[in-house]
């Protein structure tokens, strides 16, 4: 920052932050569609009201739906609206101690197949499009496979790993689990009902902590690139937003997805049945983070080979951890190219 240009932009983005902050964090206008237990559907607005085939973005349990809305200039809902797409969220609300006896079920077949029904209903009859970020994408499998009755058009996952067993990052921890009969953890998610949201969130954080530790000397580096600081800013009050994990779900996804992984065969045991990602039968596109510790490349690319009955299935990489993958700064001219290319694809398809 040694020019003048440089100087005089630090100075600006200091004062900035000095009142208030760079990021615009106002979220992308929209309509309550409809509303249930963990269920508030919106339909996001833009001036010229699209009437094409609906897009609807899914977060997994834990992260706050503003995932898809991180602010302004990198949202991916409003990077969607403003390419003319008929655009919906699901946001699950709060998780309390009284939601703990809630399992994947609660999810898979309740939430997500009203929430997709009700979306075709809003958008005329029209099939679903789904965009899944992390366990959103999981979920959005399962119900997929679980409801073939569902108006669902196509899928696309970002960051979603089958595979439990390529990722490093929990790698230490499976000959404790194994030595305890998976009993490692139960008493703790039992007693507080499930994982809380401080828990979640310094999970999160304590996957990307060599960044923590560089973060102070990386905003110096960059004090003149406002962008690169609002985006800071907006992951930041991501992280302070993070939500809880019901204890029966929580439980199931450490017993039957980490410890026993399940989803790797291609099958999971589910409230007294069995759903296989075989019953998976729309086309379908996979998503993995070149940088990502929590979904590696692996885990994420298992997948593919488990939709044997899918009519298409694409894979693609891009930059970025796991949040950064989805919507990070370069995830505009990478990830969001490639769920734009499936989707054109898939759309025209379904307007001929």
């Amino acid at each position: 920052m040694t020019s003048p240009v440089s100087l005089a932009a630090a100075a600006a983005n200091v004062v900035g932050k000095l009142r208030g902050g760079l990021a615009d964090l106002r979220p992308v206008p929209r309509l309550l569609i409809d509303q249930g237990p963990h269920r508030s559907v919106y339909r996001m607005l833009s001036d010229d009201e699209p009437d094409g085939p609906p897009i609807l973005l899914i977060p997994p349990l834990a992260a706050p739906a503003l995932c898809f809305d991180l602010r302004r200039g990198c949202s991916l809902a409003e990077h969607l609206v403003a390419r003319g797409r008929r655009t919906y969220l699901v946001d699950y609300g709060t998780v309390a101690f009284s939601d703990r006896r809630l399992g994947i079920e609660h999810w898979i077949d309740e939430v997500l197949p009203r929430t997709i029904e009700k979306v075709s209903e809003d958008a005329g009859g029209q099939p679903v499009h789904l965009v899944a970020w992390c366990l959103g994408g999981l979920f959005s499998l399962l119900t997929t496979a679980g409801w073939p009755g569902l108006p669902i058009a196509s899928l696309v996952t970002v960051a979603s790993p089958v595979d439990f067993t390529a990722i490093p990052l929990v790698a230490p921890f499976r000959p404790l689990i194994e030595a305890t009969r998976g009993h490692l953890l139960t008493p703790f998610y039992r007693l507080l009902g499930g994982a809380p949201s401080v828990v979640v969130g310094r999970v999160f954080w304590a996957t990307g902590i060599d960044k923590e530790i560089t973060k102070p000397l990386a905003i110096l580096r960059n004090l003149d690139d406002r962008d690169y600081l609002a985006q800071i800013e907006a992951v930041d009050h991501f992280m302070d937003n993070m939500i809880a994990y019901p204890g029966r779900t929580f439980g199931q996804i450490y017993h039957r997805f980490f410890r026993a992984n399940d989803l790797a065969e291609g099958a999971v045991a589910v409230d007294g049945r069995v759903v296989s990602l075989a019953d998976v039968r729309v086309p379908t596109l996979v998503i993995a983070g070149e940088n990502d510790t929590i979904a590696p490349r692996r885990a994420v690319e298992r997948l593919t080979s488990l939709l044997v009955n899918a009519p298409s299935v694409g894979f693609e990489t891009a930059p970025g951890g796991h949040l950064g993958v989805l919507t990070g700064r370069r995830a505009r001219t990478t990830t969001w190219h490639h769920i734009d290319t499936f989707l054109d694809g898939q759309t025209g398809l379904h307007s001929q």
